[in-house]
């Protein structure tokens, strides 16, 4: 997975020429459903709340309608099957990403991590490790999670 989504970014962000702007945001949705991802299956379980949140954060953020965001959770999915570390693309993502849309997608990955309406030891983790390495302070990351947990 790690070769296929570095590939994904060599194209969009490396190789010594500018990426196109369709090569950038694709590169930038698949990781960001990656992430989305790696929450749900945290406490290893299957739940359709976090499918629809992951969903509808994908739809909401990049303007998708709802079968392009299932292509795109499918191929993110693909993607996750095989993912060894999370460090190799996020530091990728913290280059690319303003601080409001690594705020965005952590406050994405506490509605996943909340979509069925408990927070398990295990996605509370990841989505902290997973701030870090978006270089989100620890104090925006309660910020944005103690919001979403009002909104739950």
């Amino acid at each position: 997975m790690l070769g296929k989504l570095n590939t994904l970014f060599d194209r969009a962000f490396g190789g010594g020429r500018e990426p196109s702007a369709t090569e950038r945001e694709h590169a930038l949705r698949v990781a960001t459903a990656l992430l989305l991802i790696e929450v749900a299956r945290a406490d290893y379980a299957d739940d359709l709340a976090e499918d629809a949140a992951m969903l509808g954060s994908l739809q909401q953020l990049f303007s998708l309608d709802a079968a392009h965001a299932e292509l795109l959770l499918e191929e993110a999915r693909r993607e996750a099957d095989h993912a060894v570390e999370l460090q190799q693309f996020t530091r990728r993502l913290h280059a690319q990403l303003t601080v409001a849309e690594k705020h965005r997608v952590v406050e994405m990955l506490w509605r996943v991590a909340y979509a069925d309406h408990r927070l398990d030891k295990h996605e509370d983790h990841l989505v902290g490790r997973i701030a870090e390495l978006l270089y989100v302070s620890r104090g925006d990351l309660i910020r944005i999670r103690n919001s979403v947990r009002g909104d739950a």
